[in-house]
């Protein structure tokens, strides 16, 4: 059996386990696949696999495996709830926590904490990539950046903006949900041009200081909040001057501050909730 917890931020799920628990010959993303199912296993968005480390670069590291078994570069939520499982398990007890992840490591702070298991953090989770390299997108000429691209999906053509947060985000801006973006979304992750996929995300601007989202998230599908896609929008909302460089996005599942520091670095202020703990079975 694999002892886990489930914690949510907004209502994005994440099964965190620790490394050192895991069988040796049990496959990760094998492990991914059977407890993320809605319907036979736990139900998740992803599974976050934290382990201990022994250098001065970090505390944890954390490797984020996506439901369908594909690796992860970087979830702000699943690194959120994987560093409320540390907190909670008494695995840290300093207020700080550095992550380390396939896209860097991400300075944690944490804001609020109870014994109930209900955590407020604050992060670093690094600078933007506007690069269209970096993001990655294949664009006629290297640019640096891809701004109201015309992509095509099921017979509509979306102005996307793109960003490297830790993982590919590309957004289109939009006047309200009233079409069917869970389509659209599904076709645009897969779009030729994102040689990796991406996190789609259309975004409402409500004023200088605040956006509203709907996310299709890359091999998770749609999702009621997303701390990657969250600080994608937000971040390309500031770069293009639709709004300010401190932002709160609005998703289904819950509000996320943002800021884009002048330095570059992106600060994002969000929940990790206890949902509750339990054991998977091996075979």
């Amino acid at each position: 059996m694999i002892p886990f917890c489930k914690f949510h931020g907004f209502g994005n799920d994440y099964i965190v386990i620790e490394r050192a628990l895991i069988p040796a010959g049990v496959e990760l993303t094998q492990l991914a696949r059977a407890i993320c199912h809605r319907h036979t296993g736990a139900g998740g968005d992803g599974i976050a696999v934290i382990e201990k480390l022994r250098d001065d670069d970090a505390d944890f590291f954390c490797e984020i495996v996506n439901p369908d078994g594909s690796i992860a570069g970087f979830s702000g939520n699943g690194t959120r709830c994987a560093a409320a499982y540390i907190y909670y398990k008494q695995l840290w007890s300093e207020q700080a926590l550095r992550l380390k992840t396939r896209s860097g490591i991400k300075n944690f702070r944490t804001s609020e904490a109870d014994e109930a298991g209900h955590y407020q953090f604050e992060a670093e989770i690094g600078r933007p990539n506007f690069t269209s390299a970096g993001v990655p997108v294949l664009t006629p000429d290297l640019s640096e950046s891809v701004i109201d691209l015309p992509v095509e999906a099921a017979g509509r053509t979306f102005a996307m903006s793109c960003v490297n947060v830790g993982n590919p985000v590309a957004i289109s801006f939009v006047d309200n949900f009233e079409f069917d973006w869970r389509l659209y979304g599904r076709e645009l992750e897969t779009n030729a041009i994102f040689p990796e996929k991406a996190n789609i995300v259309f975004v409402k601007v409500i004023d200088r200081e605040n956006i509203e989202i709907r996310i299709w998230e890359r091999a998770a599908g749609e999702t009621s909040s997303s701390g990657t896609c969250s600080s994608g929008a937000a971040v390309l909302a500031a770069f293009m001057d639709r709004t300010d460089r401190r932002v709160s996005v609005h998703a289904v599942g819950g509000t996320t501050k943002f800021f884009w520091r002048d330095d570059g670095e992106i600060l994002i202020t969000g929940r990790a909730d206890l949902a509750y703990c339990g054991q998977w079975p091996t075979s």
